[in-house]
């Protein structure tokens, strides 16, 4: 308990010194770090799909091609920004995008002390046609620096380089999950059961999202 405090009291007075805290990580092409010591994962932008199987390659062509389209729109009509509560002490956020009042892509960010996802909802003809999903664990807490490191005889500071990283491709077709590719496995293909509950947590996320963001 002590350590938690002397932590908490380390970063507030680094807080109030220079408005924001510091964590300095070597290579910032997959983050951020904005004001209120938050680290970020980049969302993607201007970039293309990995090469599909050779056997689903034709059905999954517009769906990376949407997917292409979506992520090179430069200017939006709108963007709007909601809190999401409840999920975790950290909380997070929903973003939504619309080009010519039609909603193209949600983005929602969850935060926790020891990782946080970012999901992208990507929409084609107002159905799910890709969910691209990242989810970063850290090797230790946000804020556990070296100094506390130290403090906890530990061998290991927060280092987001350190994280484990786990990315998920999910395709739809015609609204339903067709295919999923996730860096974590051996390349056999997940069981229809497996398929239908990912296909229901998915779209009762997403409902969800569209909920929020119809609250005032």
């Amino acid at each position: 308990m002590q350590n938690k405090y002397l932590q908490s009291l380390f970063i507030l007075l680094i807080t109030f010194q220079f408005g924001y805290a510091v964590n300095i990580i070597p290579n910032s092409s997959e983050f951020s770090i904005v004001k209120g010591d938050t680290i970020k994962i980049k969302e993607s932008l201007n970039e293309e799909d990995i090469e599909a199987n050779e056997y689903l390659k034709d059905r999954l062509k517009p769906i990376q091609t949407n997917f292409k389209r979506i992520n090179s729109i430069k200017k939006w009509t709108s963007i709007q920004k909601k809190n999401i509560e409840g999920e975790s002490a950290e909380g997070g956020e929903a973003t939504y995008y619309y080009k010519n009042n039609r909603l193209e892509k949600v983005m929602a960010r969850h935060y926790g002390e020891m990782g946080q996802a970012l999901i992208e909802y990507y929409l084609f003809n107002g159905k799910l046609s890709f969910v691209f999903e990242k989810d970063y664990e850290y090797n230790r807490p946000l804020f556990y620096d070296a100094k506390a490191m130290k403090e906890n005889n530990d061998t290991e500071a927060f280092d987001f380089e350190k994280s484990e990283i786990t990315e998920t491709r999910n395709y739809f077709e015609s609204g339903s999950l067709l295919h999923i590719v996730n860096s974590q496995d051996c390349g056999a293909p997940f069981s229809g059961d497996y398929m239908r509950e990912e296909d229901k947590r998915m779209k009762d996320d997403f409902k969800r999202l569209l909920k929020l963001e119809k609250e005032k």
